[in-house]
C-alpha cells in the first residue's frame, strides 16, 4: 500500500515542474536557489521553487520553512497549502497536515488532490471512517478517475476488505490498462484468496505490458 498511496498522491516532482535530476544536480540546482534568494528574500515564487528542491531531497524541514514563508505572505496560496501537508505528513505532523488540507478544501471545495490526500491521511493517522467515507466521496465525485478507485481499492486492500478491493483495483484497470501497480495490487488479492491462476494472469498482463519477468520471479513462485 505504501508504494501506492506514494505513487498516487501525484508525483511530488512532476507537480512542482522539475525534471528527473541526480541527488548532485538538485542539490546544484538548491545551492543556486539559496544565493538568489539572499538578493531576493520576498520572492514567493522563488521560495516555491527552493521548496520543490527540498522535497526532492527529503529536506522536509526546510521545505516545510519556505511554504511556512509562503503562507504567511499569502494564505491562500494553493499549491503552498497542498505540498505543506504533503510535508507535514512525512514529518509525522498529522494535525497540521490534516487542518492544511481542511483549509485548502474551504477554498477549493471538491479539489480532487487535497480530498485524496486528506483520506490517505486519515487512513494512515487511524481514522477509518473517516476515510473510508472521504474517499466513497471521492469515487461519487470523480466516477471515471482511476486513481480514485486504486486509492479506495488500496483501503480496502490494507483491511482485508478483498472483494470490494479487487472491484475497485479491476474498475481502475479498466480506467488506465497500462498502469501495472493496479495490476500487481490486484494479483496481490487474488493470491490472498487463493486464486493463483487468475494472479499470473494478471502477471503475464504486464510483462506484455513491458515489465521484464526476472523482475516478478517472485510473484511468479507464489502462483505454482
Amino acid at each position: 500500500m505504501r508504494k501506492l498511496i506514494i505513487t498516487l498522491i501525484l508525483g511530488i516532482a512532476i507537480a512542482h515542474n522539475t525534471t528527473a535530476q541526480t541527488r548532485s544536480d538538485l542539490r546544484d540546482s538548491l545551492s543556486a536557489a539559496v544565493q538568489v534568494l539572499a538578493f531576493h528574500p520576498d520572492s514567493l515564487e522563488l521560495r516555491m521553487k527552493k521548496a520543490a528542491w527540498n522535497i526532492e531531497l527529503e529536506q522536509w524541514r526546510y521545505a516545510q520553512e519556505e511554504y511556512d514563508f509562503v503562507l504567511k505572505c499569502d494564505e491562500r496560496n494553493i499549491a503552498a497549502l497542498f505540498y505543506r501537508a504533503y510535508v507535514n505528513e512525512r514529518q509525522g505532523r498529522y494535525k497540521f497536515a490534516r487542518l492544511d488540507y481542511e483549509n485548502l478544501l474551504r477554498i477549493v471545495p471538491g479539489h480532487f488532490e487535497a480530498m485524496l490526500g486528506l483520506a490517505l491521511l486519515n487512513q494512515k493517522d487511524n481514522r477509518p471512517t473517516e476515510a473510508l467515507n472521504q474517499i466513497n466521496m471521492l469515487v461519487a465525485q470523480h466516477p471515471n478517475n482511476a486513481v480514485a478507485y486504486a486509492a479506495r481499492g488500496g483501503i480496502e486492500l490494507e483491511r482485508k476488505m478483498y472483494t470490494p478491493a479487487e472491484y475497485d483495483f479491476s474498475r481502475a484497470i479498466e480506467l488506465q490498462p497500462t498502469n501495472t501497480d493496479y495490476r500487481l495490487n490486484r494479483a496481490n488479492i487474488r493470491l490472498l484468496t487463493n486464486r493463483k491462476k487468475e494472479a499470473r494472469e494478471d502477471l503475464d498482463a504486464m510483462v506484455r505490458l513491458g515489465i521484464p519477468r526476472a523482475n516478478l520471479n517472485e510473484w511468479y513462485k507464489k502462483c505454482r
